[in-house]
């Protein structure tokens, strides 16, 4: 049975259209299972009698940081460990993706790390059936060069 994958170096850049991002690093992560939003602040909180996640993408630092609060009212909590070993719960929302001319559906664990270097990281959950991995290449996306592996 072959299958067609699109190949993905080990950095592009992807728009969040649902969020108003675009042209944002992303990382894959071969490594990691979920994929990761570096967010500066995330917050539960009730609204009426509705519980809420409240956060800020991206952080002061980066050059597209607008300040503007994003409200979550459907959202998951999920265990994941780091590559250190250490398990901690976290936030996640559904939300798309669009890279290489097409539109994704991505689950993104909501993370404040000010260490993180790339803004996203796409994990496995995510690039795996869609994308082979060349980590000798980067931002294929970005650049428009579409290449299909058959598997």
């Amino acid at each position: 049975m072959n299958r067609k994958r699109i190949l993905i170096g080990r950095k592009d850049i992807a728009d969040f259209p649902e969020l108003g991002l675009n042209e944002i690093e992303v990382k894959v992560d071969s490594g990691a299972y979920t994929s990761s939003f570096h967010c500066a602040s995330i917050n539960k909180h009730m609204e009426g009698e509705q519980e809420v996640i409240r956060c800020i993408f991206l952080d002061p630092d980066h050059p597209q940081y607008h300040e503007k609060e994003f409200c979550f009212d459907h959202f998951n909590i999920r265990k994941v460990k780091s590559s250190n070993g250490i398990v901690e719960e976290r936030f996640s929302i559904f939300t798309k993706i669009e890279i290489f001319d097409e539109t994704f559906t991505v689950e993104l664990t909501l993370t404040e790390r000010a260490d993180m270097k790339h803004p996203v990281l796409l994990g496995r959950k995510f690039t795996s059936k869609k994308f082979l991995i060349d980590t000798s290449r980067k931002n294929l996306s970005f650049n428009k060069k579409i290449i299909q592996v058959e598997i």
